[in-house]
């Protein structure tokens, strides 16, 4: 799922070994919401770092202690069920999976919407790479994220009337790169458990590795991450039917990273060609369309399931193919590296750390050769556990 990111005066922050964590925290988001002007003099968005750091204070203020809703009378039996099994997968997160322990999803909030943060995604009209923002700490991201709805639309507005193709993205969660506490929400607690779980664990990914300025890289980590932690709950938690269930969504979701890799290869050699600017729109328009259509034939093979007509109903665009390649184009090569460490998830962390100490361009070829030895042997590397859910499934049907 898509990250929020904690900018702008960290490296002011004076460490005194009296000041406790949680007073640091409030200390830190009050002094980037009042004082960080003078640090910041020179940047034209101080309004954009107060609002992200306004929006994370109301979260940390919103959320109480598992725990303590799990005490509560007033808390209903379906919330309770949900908590008690994000509590599990949690543990799980930590002993099986080695992703780091601490407060992270120990705490419940209930926003009173359906989505945390707006990321915004944006690309030339006619080009494939996403527009970049660059911030302290974190470096540079293909998105931008805002609590402000206004401040979002308003900025997609601007960069709309320069001719740029925008996309702006309900996102259920992010994480905070364990700077906070990051909460279990409204927005995805409710989701099957096989989801909820991938979820947690991308999110925990993303505080156990990431690299600067390199989007690509720490999204498809974690999503590997979450899949890969997905394969392993399942194998010793789930009943037949979570498994079924499972491997149909990931069969539908290649099938639909499938389609849009596709339709993205067809729209970079139209871009690369010597047409001018007015041909170039006519074919990515064709082409689109035609993405369209193939998508409704997807829809019949999957039996009329619609979970993606969001996705294809509004700003089908370039900015939108960007934020999907974002998260998955490297993913497989993940999967590949945890495979060949053995399926052991500690070395598997440290080769990945390696690998992003390499510099951008060595990194990148790194990991293009480990999607290309996934592609060799994907029955094995990247199939194997899918076919296995696939098989228990229809073992758990003919029962």
């Amino acid at each position: 799922m898509r990250r929020m990111f904690w900018t702008g005066c960290r490296w002011f922050f004076p460490r005194f070994p009296w000041v406790t964590r949680v007073m640091r925290r409030i200390f830190w988001i009050r002094f980037m919401i009042i004082g960080c002007g003078w640090a910041l003099a020179s940047c034209a968005d101080l309004t954009y770092y107060r609002q992200a750091a306004a929006g994370q204070w109301a979260l940390l203020q919103a959320r109480r202690p598992v725990t303590e809703w799990l005490a509560d009378p007033a808390t209903s039996p379906e919330l309770r069920q949900r908590l008690t099994i994000a509590r599990e997968l949690r543990a799980f997160a930590s002993v099986e999976l080695a992703l780091p322990d601490n407060g992270s999803y120990q705490t419940y909030a209930d926003l009173q919407r359906p989505w945390v943060v707006k990321n915004l995604f944006a690309a030339p009209e006619l080009a494939l790479e996403p527009r970049r923002w660059c911030f302290w700490i974190i470096g540079c991201l293909s998105y931008r994220g805002y609590f402000d709805v206004d401040a979002a639309e308003q900025l997609a507005d601007e960069l709309r009337a320069t001719g740029d193709d925008v996309y702006v993205a309900d996102i259920p969660a992010y994480s905070t790169l364990g700077w906070f506490d990051d909460p279990l929400l409204n927005t995805f607690i409710q989701w099957p458990t096989a989801r909820l779980a991938e979820l947690l664990f991308h999110e925990l990914a993303h505080q156990r590795l990431y690299i600067a300025d390199d989007s690509a890289f720490n999204e498809a980590f974690a999503t590997a991450v979450g899949q890969l932690g997905v394969e392993r709950w399942l194998a010793q938690h789930a009943i037949g039917r979570e498994r079924q269930d499972y491997a149909a969504d990931l069969r539908r979701r290649e099938q639909f990273l499938q389609l849009a890799a596709e339709t993205r290869e067809r729209l970079a050699v139209v871009y690369a060609g010597s047409g001018d600017a007015a041909g170039k729109r006519a074919d990515k328009q064709q082409i689109l369309a035609e993405l369209r259509d193939r998508y409704q034939e997807l829809k019949q093979n999957w039996g009329g399931y619609a979970g993606y007509d969001h996705w294809f109903a509004q700003d089908l665009n370039n900015a939108k193919l960007a934020g999907v390649s974002t998260y998955h184009r490297l993913a497989p090569a993940f999967m590949a590296l945890f495979a060949q460490e053995g399926q052991d998830f500690s070395a598997f962390y440290r080769a990945a750390e390696q690998i992003g100490q390499l510099p951008p361009m060595a990194r990148e070829t790194r990991l293009q050769a480990l999607s290309l030895s996934t592609r060799r042997d994907e029955a094995q590397v990247l199939g194997e556990w899918r076919h296995q859910l696939l098989q228990r499934a229809i073992v758990f049907i003919h029962r």
